[in-house]
């Protein structure tokens, strides 16, 4: 019987749905996601609500808005600062409300729960009471987003052994989710006051971030993880040396590419399954047929971790893999990366698993944290081993890179503390500084250091200051170290200042709308395709209400804090017009000029980021978004960067799930953020 069968897929689907997401098994990824010309809606379209239902709920988050509206209007800053902690829920209701996003029947009593939460939290507060700040167990809490003004959830798990009175330090590890198209906020927040976790340690908080929902924890949900961190920070008495970083299946992903870009932020990390890096794991886990262009490989550079294996020395690091689970390749290919470097990957399989621990994995994992968190963080090692690609990620323990020589190239420091001297080894490193804190400096105070880089002795003759501090600075002079700060008048790529053009979508950024209209109609209509597209994906794929201005309407302070995302061209963004003699490729009503090459402006746009000529300490993006698409949405180890610093669009072809049209041509700028 069909209609049997039919019923009986159905709530074996819904079953699998609400399973908890340390065991789910993603529901994505199979081979018919490999076709960009046949993309699935990611989240899926919601179920219809009848009008009563719609009318309750409005109802509802109407009450809840009227009473965080009163909160706001008696002015006080402690209240203030946690309505967050309520608005959280108002959010997750007007977004599963305002864009058909409640998913299956079930959420609507989840929605009612959480609902339930907020309406109460916004009482207790208006009363001067915030009963959740000393709840135990699992807790839900919010924060504002510095990207977007956004308000975003994460969740906690509060031993009842903690007590904030003391004033003791308490671990912290953080919890990186796996992948489950349904999990949007109402699903997400109802989770984290209910699910049960595999693993609660003992005398530790869980934190586990929303990561703005399924991006592997990269990007915006990178800075996430961090935000939600540094929010709890404030509450609670977290030990700044013993906070881990943990995660399964998606969130192991995350866990990796976390660990190899903050190795020393953490004590520890634990990635279970996921992926490691992009283009293996799509031929190998998706059986995807891979064609990138030049500089899509050159972008994987970003994210896949095994090239970065080195910098784990400094954060010790366990994995774990069922045997059975084809998710065991991510570690395999770490183990690769740690083979090249002479080192071993601690790597735990469990028996006979698929994508799941094993009682006894689990144990033996949670015991090995549990002996490092006795010696916390090293802040100062005697030897740091440092990889990089980006100046984004520019800093291991007492090392920080100023500059490289070239950006996307492999880049490595290797740095001892040998006695009364440093030896350090650098590759494509055109600047760097030394920094130890107060305190922190393992030499005598006043004595000459000695420092010898790439073989040249450099000697520091202040030396270390009476507080045992120290920060001195080197810069490559016509292939030579030289004590020193850069020089280098004009422009240079530093760190959040280096593109590619999605680095503009991981700090404060605004959408900027031009007021006038282009002259070229194929223009206009692109830009104005693309720049609907932008709004709407940002909100559905990094949950958040992207800022939107005039180009008339954007203000000194606008300038000075925000990147501004400018749409159109000159002749319809005055700020366009404003700065476009001071960018390096020249777009006029006829022609975008390159070095040796033009284009015309009759069918070709141009995508770009540059330090922005009215304030060089934040960007300016012409025409773009994130640049990966709805094709990448389907598998998270497809969610990297897809165009570098600038690219000439062909207009003839139309906008797709993969590009914003044919990439006639595209590049990097140079360290000097000018055309190669």
């Amino acid at each position: 019987d069909v209609d049997k069968i039919s019923n009986y897929i159905k709530k074996i689907h819904e079953i699998i749905i609400n399973l908890p997401l340390l065991s789910l098994t993603a529901l994505a990824d199979g081979l018919k996601d490999n076709f960009p010309e046949k993309v699935r809606q990611i989240p899926k379209p919601g179920i219809e609500l009848t009008e009563k239902q719609r009318k309750h709920f409005e109802e509802r988050n109407s009450e809840l808005k009227k009473l965080i509206d009163q909160i706001e209007a008696k002015k006080n800053v402690r209240l203030n600062s946690l309505i967050p902690d309520i608005k959280i829920f108002h959010k997750a209701v007007r977004f599963a409300l305002e864009h058909n996003e409640f998913l299956n029947k079930n959420e609507l009593k989840k929605a009612d729960f959480i609902l339930d939460e907020g309406i109460k939290r916004a009482k207790s507060l208006l009363e001067g009471k915030a009963p959740w700040l000393t709840q135990k167990g699992f807790v839900v809490r919010g924060f504002i987003s510095k990207i977007d003004n956004s308000v975003q959830p994460y969740g906690l798990l509060i031993p009842d052994s903690y007590d904030p009175d003391s004033g003791k330090k308490i671990r912290t590890d953080i919890w990186l989710h796996g992948r489950n198209e349904t999990v949007l906020e109402v699903n997400f927040i109802h989770q984290r006051m209910n699910h049960k976790e595999k693993f609660s340690p003992k005398d530790t908080i869980l934190l586990s971030p929303f990561g703005r929902y399924s991006n592997a924890f990269k990007f915006a949900g990178e800075i996430d993880v961090f935000e939600a961190l540094e929010h709890a920070k404030q509450w609670y008495n977290i030990d700044d040396q013993r906070i881990s970083n943990r995660g399964f299946s998606m969130g192991g992903a995350g866990c990796w590419q976390l660990a190899v870009h903050y190795s020393d932020q953490f004590f520890a990390s634990n990635p279970g399954a996921g992926f490691s890096e992009t283009p293996d794991f799509l031929k190998t886990f998706q059986k995807q047929t891979l064609n990138p262009t030049w500089f899509e490989k050159v972008l994987w550079r970003w994210y896949d971790c095994p090239d970065y294996s080195v910098n784990l020395k400094q954060c010790p690091t366990i994995a774990y893999s069922g045997e059975n689970d084809k998710q065991i390749q991510a570690a395999r290919m770490m183990e690769k990366g740690f083979e090249k470097e002479g080192m071993k990957l601690l790597h735990i399989i469990g028996p006979k698993m698929g994508h799941k621990y094993d009682e006894a994995s689990a144990e033996k994992v949670d015991n090995w944290i549990a002996e490092k968190a006795k010696d916390g963080l090293i802040h100062v090692p005697k030897s740091v081993h440092f990889v990089t690609y980006t100046l984004k990620y520019n800093s291991m323990k007492w090392v920080k890179i100023d500059a490289l020589e070239q950006h996307w190239e492999k880049s490595r420091v290797d740095a001892v503390i040998d006695g009364d001297k440093i030896i350090i080894d650098t590759k494509n490193i055109a600047a760097f500084h030394l920094e130890f804190k107060e305190g922190q400096a393992p030499f005598k105070v006043g004595v000459p250091v000695k420092i010898f880089v790439n073989g040249n002795e450099l000697t520091d003759k202040i030396g270390i200051s009476h507080q045992k501090s120290w920060k001195p600075y080197f810069t490559k002079l016509g292939g030579i170290w030289k004590p020193g700060k850069i020089t280098k008048k004009g422009l240079v790529k530093k760190k959040n200042l280096q593109g590619p053009i999605d680095d503009a979508f991981m700090d404060s950024f605004i959408f900027v709308k031009p007021s006038g209209k282009s002259a070229n109609t194929m223009l206009q209509n692109w830009v104005d395709s693309e720049f609907n597209r932008a709004v709407k994906h940002w909100r559905q794929h990094f949950r958040g209400d992207a800022i939107i201005k005039s180009d008339k309407n954007v203000t000194a302070e606008d300038i000075a804090n925000y990147n501004l995302i400018l749409w159109g061209d000159s002749s319809s963004n005055s700020l366009i017009n404003k700065i476009s003699s001071e960018l390096p490729i020249k777009w006029s009503n006829e022609k975008i000029s390159l070095k040796n090459k033009e284009f015309s402006s009759k069918d070709h746009a141009l995508i770009m980021i540059y330090p922005n000529p009215l304030n060089k300490e934040k960007y300016i993006v012409l025409n773009s978004s994130f640049t990966y698409r709805e094709y990448a949405y389907l598998n998270n180890a497809r969610q990297v960067p897809m165009l570098p610093d600038w690219a000439v669009i062909d207009l003839k072809v139309k906008p797709g799930t993969v590009w914003p049209g044919k990439v006639a041509e595209a590049n990097f700028f140079d360290e000097s953020w000018q055309l190669k």
